[in-house]
């Protein structure tokens, strides 16, 4: 399975991008899961320039989203929802269709308790409207993700569960899917 995780944070030190790396540490050998770092590139989205030649680094975008099998996508929580750079991949995405009833997960990290539940709200309800499908068990907030991360990876062992069955939900709808 191909497993394009996309962090909704350009930070250099995300803790978004350190649980995207973790997981694909975690990943059982028949998981291929591929780092999106390309968000600081996208311009800003525009139904006028959507309607006509995408630009390549859009284009270089929907054509990795197409070639996946399934995404992860973890955003930061900023100012309740989640970051406007996200929100705009999301948004050029749209009228290609590439995430029609493509398995997603869903998370969100945060250094603090609400593990950014607010902006996974927002990022799971941008997935409803591109009819993404979001398998219940790969949808979840991490609260105080920088103390269930270290160098090595995750050291929380009911996180590194909860991520092992969050990729097995994938394969699950990847599977259905494909013989739907």
């Amino acid at each position: 399975m191909r497993v394009l995780a996309i962090p909704g944070s350009v930070r250099a030190a995300s803790s978004n991008v350190a649980l995207l790396r973790a997981l694909g540490a975690l990943a059982p050998s028949d998981v291929q899961l591929e780092l999106y770092e390309g968000l600081a590139q996208l311009p800003m989205f525009s139904p006028d320039v959507a309607d006509a030649a995408l630009p390549p680094v859009v284009a270089e975008l929907a054509s990795r989203v197409a070639a996946a099998d399934a995404l992860i996508i973890c955003t930061p929580e900023y100012a309740f929802g989640m970051p406007g750079v996200l929100k705009n991949a999301l948004d050029w995405l749209v009228s290609s269709g590439d995430l029609y009833e493509k398995p997603v997960a869903a998370l969100s990290a945060s250094p603090n308790e609400g593990g950014g539940a607010r902006a996974l709200g927002w990022l799971r309800e941008t997935l409803s409207a591109h009819h993404a499908h979001v398998p219940e068990a790969a949808t979840f907030a991490v609260p105080f993700v920088r103390k269930a991360l270290s160098p090595a990876g995750v050291v929380d062992a009911a996180l590194a569960a909860a991520l092992c069955r969050a990729l097995e939900s994938l394969k699950v709808a990847v599977n259905s899917r494909g013989s739907g």
